[in-house]
């Protein structure tokens, strides 16, 4: 049942993580003027939304499938099992979105940043500077590895907090084995 609970939970917490990610990614492929601080905030605010499903899903194994109690390890083995499926899946959509039809993305994101170093009155050494770092960001985003990884990095943290905390919160121990000790003495 905990396989059900994971897959379950995970490919919808994915699926929710995921349609507004590629829903923003269109739109800067599409838009010159595209704000990255935005969607930036529209993702992390998707990704707390489909990761709430994590305390959802190991609240209903607890209740449903384990009579009730769940240790901390379990319940943090539960929840970081569904951040994965949904953490697979946004990248799988990232992947297929970027390769697919953002294939420019480094390059419209970096000309976005410096853009932003020139409005801010950024000096030549630190345009320089930052040039040097973009063109390297280029180049390592070809290998399709970094992308996965970088992709992993920006959504796995996210849903491993949320796991942490839902654990705490939802770890309970057997009522039963407390009330035996509690006759004994």
């Amino acid at each position: 049942m905990m396989k059900k609970t994971i897959l379950i939970y995970g490919l919808i917490a994915g699926i929710v993580v995921a349609i507004p990610m590629l829903f923003t990614a269109n739109l800067c492929h599409s838009d010159s003027n595209f704000d990255y601080t935005k969607s930036m905030l529209v993702g992390y605010a998707s990704m707390i939304i489909a990761f709430s499903l994590i305390f959802v899903g190991v609240r209903n194994y607890r209740n449903n499938y384990n009579d009730g109690i769940i240790s901390f390890g379990k319940a943090f083995k539960v929840g970081l099992f569904i951040a994965l499926v949904a953490s697979s899946i946004y990248v799988i959509g990232w992947l297929i979105e970027y390769y697919c039809f953002i294939p420019d993305f480094a390059e419209k994101y970096s000309a976005h940043e410096m853009e932003q170093l020139r409005k801010k009155g950024a000096s030549a050494a630190e345009l320089a500077e930052e040039t040097k770092k973009m063109a390297s960001f280029i180049q390592m985003y070809k290998n399709p590895l970094v992308v996965i990884l970088m992709t992993y990095a920006e959504i796995l943290p996210v849903g491993l907090l949320v796991t942490l905390i839902s654990s705490l919160i939802l770890k309970r121990k057997d009522n039963k084995t407390q009330f035996s000790f509690d006759q004994n003495k």
